[in-house]
This record gives C-alpha cells, sequence and structure tokens, in this order.
C-alpha cells in the first residue's frame, strides 16, 4: 500500500512539474487543437488549445513502473504494451490533426487497434490459459478461448473508442477514466491472488491523471488527445481482462458506454427517420450543453455517476469473489 500511495504521488508531481513547460513546447511548436465546425460554438474559443497531453501521461507512468519493476512481469506485459502502442497511434493522430486539421482515417486507425487489441487478448489467454469468465451473481462460466479473444479484443476496441468519444469537454474523459482506474485497483488488490503489480501500473495512471487534470479543468490549458483517450481506454479494457473481471467494465465504465450509445443512437435515428434527430447533438454531453447546463456542471455530473457506478462495480465483484 506504501508503495502504491508513493507511486501515485509521484506520477502527480513529475506530471505537474513537466506540464507546464511541455504546453509552451507545444505552444511553440504550433500543436493547437483543431475544433470542429460543427460541434458547439462555444467550443470555437478553444481553438488552439494544446493538444497531446496524453502523450506525456504515457511516458510518465511507463518510465515511473520500469523504474519501480526494471520490467513488466506477466500481469503488466499486455496493459504496458497497450499503452506504449495505442498512445504512439494516438500522438500521431494528434499530430495529424494540429497540422493539417485531420487526423489518422478512422479505417486506418480501427486497423491498428484491431491488431492490439487481438494481439494483447491472445496474450492475456495463453498467459493464465483463460477457459472460464467471472459472471456477477454466477460465478465462473465456461468459455472457448477463441471465443475470450474474439470478446477481449471486441471489449479493448471499445473501451478505447468510449474514452475517445467521451473526450469532449474539459476534465470529462480524464476524471472519468480515473475513475475507472480506482476502480480496478481496488479489484487488483482484492482479487484472488491479489495483483500487486497490476494495482501499481492503476496507481501511476491514476496519479498521472490528476497531474494532468490540474491544467485540464475548465478553461483547460491542454487536452488530453487520442494519445491519452485512445491509449487509456485500451489499457483499461486490458486490465479488466487480467483481473478477470471484465464484465463488469460497462458498469464501472457507464460513462464511455452512455456516450458511445448516445452517437449510435444518433446516427441510427437520422437514418431511419429520415433525418430527424433523437439528440439535440451527440455525443451526449454535447445535447446537455445545448440544453443550457454549463461546461462546469456537465462535468462533475458525469463524474459523479462514475463514481457511483464504479462503486456498484466493486462490489458486484466482491460479490463474485464469495461464487468462484
Amino acid at each position: 500500500m506504501t508503495e502504491l500511495i508513493q507511486g501515485l504521488l509521484l506520477a502527480f508531481a513529475i506530471v505537474v512539474i513537466l506540464m507546464a513547460p511541455y504546453i509552451r513546447l507545444l505552444h511553440a511548436v504550433g500543436f493547437g487543437k483543431r475544433i470542429r465546425r460543427e460541434g458547439p460554438e462555444s467550443h470555437y474559443i478553444k481553438e488552439g488549445t494544446p493538444t497531446m497531453g496524453g502523450l506525456l501521461i504515457v511516458v510518465v507512468v511507463l518510465g515511473i513502473y520500469l523504474f519501480f519493476r526494471g520490467s513488466p512481469d506477466a500481469s503488466t506485459f499486455a496493459p504496458i504494451a497497450a499503452l506504449a502502442t495505442v498512445g504512439l497511434l494516438g500522438a500521431f493522430d494528434d499530430y495529424l490533426n494540429a497540422r493539417t486539421g485531420e487526423g489518422i482515417r478512422a479505417r486506418q486507425k480501427l486497423i491498428w487497434l484491431t491488431v492490439v487489441a487481438f494481439v494483447a487478448a491472445w496474450q492475456i489467454q495463453n498467459t493464465y490459459d483463460i477457459t472460464a469468465i467471472a459472471v456477477p451473481f454466477v460465478g465462473a462460466v465456461a468459455i472457448d478461448p477463441r471465443v475470450y479473444v474474439l470478446f477481449g479484443a471486441f471489449a479493448i476496441i471499445a473501451a478505447a473508442n468510449g474514452v475517445n468519444i467521451t473526450d469532449g469537454l474539459d476534465g470529462l474523459s480524464g476524471g472519468t477514466v480515473a475513475i475507472a482506474f480506482v476502480a480496478y485497483l481496488l479489484i487488483a488488490l482484492l482479487n484472488e491472488p491479489a495483483q500487486p503489480n497490476l494495482a501499481l501500473l492503476c496507481a501511476l495512471i491514476i496519479g498521472a491523471l490528476l497531474g494532468f487534470l490540474w491544467f485540464n479543468v475548465h478553461p483547460a490549458q491542454i487536452f488530453i488527445g487520442d494519445s491519452g483517450a485512445l491509449s487509456l481506454g485500451a489499457t483499461l479494457a486490458v486490465i479488466a481482462l487480467i483481473t478477470g473481471q471484465i464484465l463488469v467494465l460497462p458498469l464501472i465504465g457507464i460513462i464511455f458506454v452512455i456516450e458511445t450509445s448516445s452517437v449510435i443512437l444518433q446516427i441510427g435515428w437520422f437514418r431511419i427517420s429520415g433525418g430527424r434527430r433523437l439528440f439535440r447533438m451527440s455525443p451526449i454531453h454535447h445535447h446537455f450543453e445545448l440544453g443550457g447546463w454549463d461546461e462546469e456542471k456537465i462535468t462533475i455530473r458525469f463524474w459523479i455517476v462514475g463514481i457511483l457506478a464504479a462503486m456498484l462495480g466493486v462490489t458486484l465483484f466482491l460479490a463474485s469473489l464469495d461464487r468462484l
């Protein structure tokens, strides 16, 4: 526990110390966010705000973890690899967005994510020889290894995109994903057997995110970008798979599910209704924004929902321990 607290505080301190010069560097090289003209008009003022804040989070987390542990073990190899590889994808996307206003094409991004997701899911299944999955209130349910890999890859891709879609208001994605990592830190500690190295990785990510939020809360001085949103979402799902608690991820990450669902519903309703909209704008945080809610109010209320959902998710995990 002492090491977890030390790691969290160290990650927080390093990000806070480095973030100010990092922001100045991004300003100097012109890495400013290009705001979508089809988005809310109130966001136009954010044009030029530095992006790619997630890259610093990734570098700090990986650097501190390797300093503490020297190299990843079986429980942390996949999440560290996901954090690094998807972080690079996101950083390149942030770079293209800042330079041209257009990021990597959605299809190319999906191909990269799919490759990483399948490799990570295969590595987890191969390492732990997983033949069952924990189902809340039921217990361990047998699953074919090939089905597990397919399901795991889908979960990684969905979580990465879910966090990325949520990244639309100051502090929103950073706060909600930090809450989700707190839940999985507790799960890693309370698991049978405990997974201390995985808990340490979660603690480092939480500390780095808190340091980032120091500069990202409204009005944001920097955005997390795809380098952070995609990589942290993918890493969250990988950690959920390794703890064996992937089925509680939709609850712990309920905000990401709601945000993604709002986009799917909006597109689907638009097509079948001949151009009518279900929400004022999607993702749903823009619906509330156009309805008159202040940006800070939306963010804080989504955080509250995320906290309550995370608490319920950990409770379901504890209940499942009695049945496994």
